[in-house]
């Protein structure tokens, strides 16, 4: 069974058209200014209108209270967070989840090699994004993690949704699937000619090596 996808880090109207045409059941925008991939207010109108409502996830780092809220009469209807748990408290997570709901919360704790996961995260969003830790950034690098400690967080949690995420590309995510049981992908730079540039043969490489 074909995992549920999402393509992330989209900015322009086309790639996001292509995306959805190739079946992906989620699409990403990063709305953190630091980031390669960010997307201007001045044109996320004309990208939002390419993406179907009930597939639009914004993407950010640690947003400021009510900012989700924000987002979400703009027209998003999922929120992925990354955030550092040593630098933000467990009322944020619990701000956040007040504002938008557990449903459409999903929460990307950024997370040293072996640590355990942040009870907090458990319980503030039912969707969990594991992606590969560098130290100073928040997702993005293009880096593999570890697939056997995905599938042991998602079977000892499997009341949650989990995403996993860092450098899956269409030559290693048959083996990425099979390592780590993810039921939900997220795809970012394995498809791109450059950040934010996404490349029309390595999506379509993607999703056919996924089985359509």
């Amino acid at each position: 069974m074909r995992p549920r996808i999402k393509i992330c880090g989209l900015t322009r109207p086309e790639d996001a058209r292509l995306a959805r045409e190739l079946g992906a059941d989620y699409l990403g925008v990063v709305l953190f200014t630091a980031s390669p991939r960010h997307v201007p207010a001045v044109s996320l109108d004309g990208l939002l209108s390419s993406i179907p409502a009930g597939r639009r996830v914004a993407v950010s780092v640690a947003p400021p209270p009510g900012q989700l809220k924000q987002w979400q009469k703009q027209g998003f209807d999922y929120f992925q967070v990354h955030y550092d748990p040593a630098e933000v408290a467990d009322t944020a997570l619990k701000g956040w989840h007040k504002e938008v709901g557990e449903e459409r919360l999903w929460l990307a704790p950024r997370l040293p090699p072996k640590q355990e996961f942040p009870v907090a995260a458990l319980a503030a969003a039912q969707t969990l994004v594991l992606d590969t830790y560098q130290k100073g950034t928040y997702g993005g690098t293009g880096r593999t993690g570890d697939w056997s400690h995905f599938r042991t967080l998602a079977e000892a949690h499997p009341q949650h949704r989990w995403v996993l995420s860092g450098g899956l590309r269409p030559e290693n995510i048959r083996a990425a699937l099979r390592s780590s049981g993810a039921k939900i992908i997220d795809v970012n730079s394995g498809v791109e000619s450059a950040p934010g540039i996404k490349d029309a043969a390595r999506l379509d490489l993607l999703f056919a090596n996924l089985g359509g």
